[in-house]
């Protein structure tokens, strides 16, 4: 998606949970309180991205409604998109054998495994991956974008 919006001529960057935790967020481990302050961070960080005008992907594992509301209230624009993915679906996609690790009992608050995800209640836009390609997904996300921060000029209710 970034790639896509960059060569459509946005400003963006993509904040997730590797770039983060691996500086700002190194201290954080997955407790349920740690997990708070990672997003918590993240937002912070996001903001700061979008008050310098560019859009801000914020690619989180962020399993709390709570979290994702604090999120929501510290960002001017905040749109939160529900990439919507079944546990079957997310174990078979599993990269880095995650999911394996948490059934073993290797990892601990592994979301959805020994830890809860809420669902959004009420997200600003859902892109169901156990249903669409990963082509048409990207499409959607861009036709998201395209109507939501359309290119050109700020607009005076932008900043």
């Amino acid at each position: 998606l970034e790639e896509r919006l960059f060569e459509g001529g946005y400003q963006v960057y993509v904040l997730d949970g590797d770039n983060l935790r691996g500086g700002l967020s190194s201290d954080l481990r997955f407790t349920p309180i740690d997990r708070t302050e990672n997003i918590r961070r993240a937002g912070q960080v996001a903001a700061l991205f979008a008050d310098a005008g560019l859009i801000c992907i914020a690619a989180f594992i962020s399993p709390y409604r709570s979290d994702r509301a604090t999120a929501a209230m510290n960002a001017k624009r905040f749109h939160e998109i529900y990439i919507r993915a079944d546990l079957t679906t997310c174990e078979r996609r599993d990269p880095k054998g995650l999911y394996k690790l948490a059934r073993a009992g290797e990892i601990k608050n592994f979301t959805a495994i020994d830890d809860v995800y809420e669902e959004p209640e009420h997200p600003a836009f859902v892109v169901d991956t156990t249903e669409l390609s990963i082509e048409r997904s990207l499409a959607s996300l861009s036709d998201f974008v395209a109507e939501h921060f359309p290119l050109g000029p700020p607009q005076p209710t932008d900043r």
